[in-house]
């Protein structure tokens, strides 16, 4: 096969084509990418073709008793091809997630439906199906992982419409770059929304009850915008958060929660018709495709065996969650009485934070805000490097700083906050996997929430050398002010420990065919295990005693305020549950249940479920569905249940170790060394069932998630 940049003097006049090793994002602008992406798709094209022309020449020849088709002939060319795309379009994607502009919004909506056409192509490649079929019919000459990559590969090609008959694979294909152009308009929406919502506070009674981490930030924010002397609120998590949390202006809070709440409603900026074209078009497909819906096209290739199945779990935890929830809420509400606050009679969405922060002192002497000096991003990442050292018996060591940019472990970046770290071996010594850390929000140009993403997959590049795994880590946290570093929440500290989670899966992989290589072909619902696996590590004594030190007296965490966090940290559990059982239900019934005919909105259809999973109902502008990027714009559409499907299973997982003592080494050692080598290690290569009695000796049991979540009644 002819080379797919055949048509270019040299790779370094457009590095979006290099294809293989770590990006160099400085160099890639929007120009770059308007002119490259037509070039590689030309190739892939004609790459795809060729492969094509190939295999139709091999399945004849094996209908007259020649050699049957080969694992290498069908499955490493289709890997390479979808490769290039990865690797050049996965660039585009994940700058316009961190460094977003309005000329690098332009170019990726521009070129997002060529990419599409050419995905659907190639998903909807009658002579690639009939090759993989062929491939099957000899499975008995296949390992385990490739079987059930195979099995993957053929569903998924059904999924994406390849024995749809012509017109209606036409009508298929033009829903499918409806659906990719109108999640990235919901995206942008949210992104818009969030940054041009801004309060300016002048006067300093207007900060009362706000910690002087969160008073730094808003200054920060109001001297970057050309207005010093004052302080800027915004939508972004580290002042919302905060400001809900602390605020004593009832008013002020009122305000922000209806903001944040009715964000991307109305306006040029209005997501409400999308999710009603989205949920239509996605209807649309699922019944194209022989499904009743879109929930039932969702769960086919999920470890969840049916609708009824999860929406079982999701009932189990309600019912368990909802009486402590309404518990939960009027301990609140007798608290602003207590204090004499005119909510304890008109208890609102916007006092839930503010009271709970003060139910939580009150209760458990614990001051979230107090936390902060103990946990400064350096000191959670030894922490957070230490534990992986102990259980997986790897080192993780930083670039050097001021080395050479062509020295081993340095790594081209995009921000300077980023961080780039190498993963070693501990008995080895040799390099198995390196990361990316993003760990700062920046508001204007960086997509809100945190999460995992692949830059690197382990492989075989077409050369015969190995490709080691390298993942981008990205997360919005509370950036330095001045001369103070990040100092973290303790939700921060649980949140990169839970990304860490995603990236070690990816990282740590012993699966050598790619396709089922890191978190590749892990069910959606299972995806979830380590992430959540590792974000119970943040309680135990020895890694949270560990890291969290005061940044300038070094001084550890008084034992009192470890005790205090374990005490407290089912604390407001019953409505933290709720909240997600709300989401994952909604998300469930919207993809099930709603139509055009339905005779209810998709919000109405919310509000209806909000009466037996809310304590306190939605206020009327609530559009919390209008910033549901999860499933209107990610990958989670009928699949956020996916979070307390898998939580079932890492609760599970960690009782391994609490059964083990947690203080025990030895024992915990060898149980980390096994969850490396099963749960870390075999990614998509066997079902997550198979792969968690390999660690567990048993079925998973949502007994450890009852107990963890507080919802056992004493």
């Amino acid at each position: 096969m002819s080379p797919v940049i055949s048509t270019l003097e040299s790779v370094e006049d457009l590095p979006l084509l290099a294809g293989q090793g770590l990006p160099q994002y400085s160099a890639i602008t929007p120009e770059q990418i308007d002119q490259a992406i037509p070039l590689l798709l030309e190739g892939l094209h004609k790459e795809l073709g060729e492969l094509e022309a190939a295999l139709e020449l091999r399945l004849t020849a094996s209908s007259q008793a020649a050699k049957p088709l080969g694992w290498d002939e069908l499955m490493d060319p289709l890997h390479h091809l979808g490769e290039r795309l990865r690797w050049s379009w996965g660039v585009v994607s994940h700058l316009n997630g961190v460094c977003n502009s309005p000329a690098l919004r332009e170019v990726h909506q521009k070129h997002q439906a060529s990419v599409v056409s050419f995905g659907n192509r190639a998903g909807q490649s009658r002579t690639i199906y009939k090759a993989l079929e062929a491939l099957q019919q000899h499975s008995q000459k296949l390992d385990g992982a490739q079987q059930r990559i195979l099995e993957s590969e053929l569903r998924d090609m059904r999924l994406r419409g390849v024995g749809l008959e012509a017109e209606a694979q036409l009508s298929f294909n033009s829903r499918c770059q409806q659906l990719a152009e109108l999640a990235n308009s919901f995206g942008n929406h949210v992104l818009d929304a969030t940054n041009q919502w801004s309060l300016s506070l002048t006067n300093p009674d207007e900060l009362a009850g706000l910690p002087d981490s969160l008073k730094g930030l808003l200054a920060q924010a109001a001297e970057e915008a050309g207005q010093p002397g004052s302080w800027r609120m915004g939508l972004d998590l580290p002042r919302v958060g905060p400001f809900l949390k602390y605020s004593e202006r009832r008013d002020l809070r009122e305000q922000v929660y209806r903001a944040q709440v009715s964000k991307a409603s109305s306006g040029e900026l209005n997501n409400w018709p999308l999710i009603e074209q989205i949920l239509e078009l996605k209807r649309q497909q699922a019944r194209i495709l022989g499904f009743a819906n879109w929930a039932e096209l969702s769960l086919v290739s999920k470890m969840a065996d049916s609708v009824a199945s999860v929406e079982k779990l999701l009932e189990e935890l309600r019912a368990a969650a909802y009486p402590m929830a309404q518990a939960e809420i009027e301990e609140l509400r007798a608290c602003a009485g207590r204090h004499g606050a005119g909510e304890a009679k008109d208890f609102q969405p916007w006092d839930v934070s503010f009271w709970a922060e003060k139910v939580r002192q009150e209760n458990f002497d614990l001051d979230s805000e107090a936390l902060r000096p103990y946990f400064p991003l350096g000191q959670v990442l030894e922490g957070l490097f230490g534990l992986c050292q102990r259980l997986f018996a790897i080192r993780i060591v930083a670039a050097p700083g001021d080395a050479p940019a062509d020295a081993p472990g340095n790594a081209p970046t995009w921000h300077q906050d980023v961080r780039y770290f190498q993963v070693l071996d501990e008995l080895s010594g040799e390099t198995i996997a390196a990361f990316y850390l993003d760990p700062f929000s920046r508001p204007g140009s960086k997509r809100g929430g945190a999460w995992m993403d692949e830059c690197l997959g382990r492989s075989v590049n077409r050369q015969g050398q190995p490709v080691l795994p390298v993942a981008y880590l990205i997360c919005n946290q509370s950036p330095p002010v001045g001369e103070v570093p990040s100092l973290m929440t303790f939700e921060e500290v649980e949140t990169i420990f839970h990304e860490f989670g995603h990236g070690l899966q990816h990282m740590l992989t012993s699966v050598d065919r790619p396709q089922a290589a890191g978190i590749n072909n892990v069910e959606w619902d299972a995806v979830e295990l380590p992430s959540q696996f590792m974000e119970n590590w943040c309680y135990e004594r020895g890694t949270l005693m560990g890291m969290a030190r005061h940044w300038q007296s070094q001084k550890p965490l008084p034992e009192a305020d470890y005790q205090k966090l374990l005490a407290a940290r089912t604390f407001m559990g019953g409505n933290a549950t709720l909240r997600q059982v709300h989401f994952a239900l909604t998300d469930l019934q919207l993809h099930g249940n709603w139509s055009p005919e339905c005779g209810q909105t998709p919000e109405q259809m919310r509000r209806h479920l909000a009466k037996t999973t809310t304590v306190l109902p939605p206020i009327p502008e609530d559009a919390f569905l209008c910033s549901f990027s999860h499933i209107f714009a990610g990958g989670y559409a009928a699949g956020y249940y996916s979070y307390k499907w898998a939580e079932v299973l890492s609760s599970d997982a960690f009782s391994a170790f609490e059964e083990a003592g947690l203080g025990e080494e030895g024992e915990i050692v060898e149980l980390g060394r096994r969850f490396r080598a099963t749960v870390l290690a075999m990614g998509g290569s066997s079902s997550p069932a198979e792969i968690f009695e390999a660690f567990r000796g048993r079925p998973p049991s949502s007994a450890a998630l009852i107990r963890h979540s507080g919802l056992v009644r004493q």
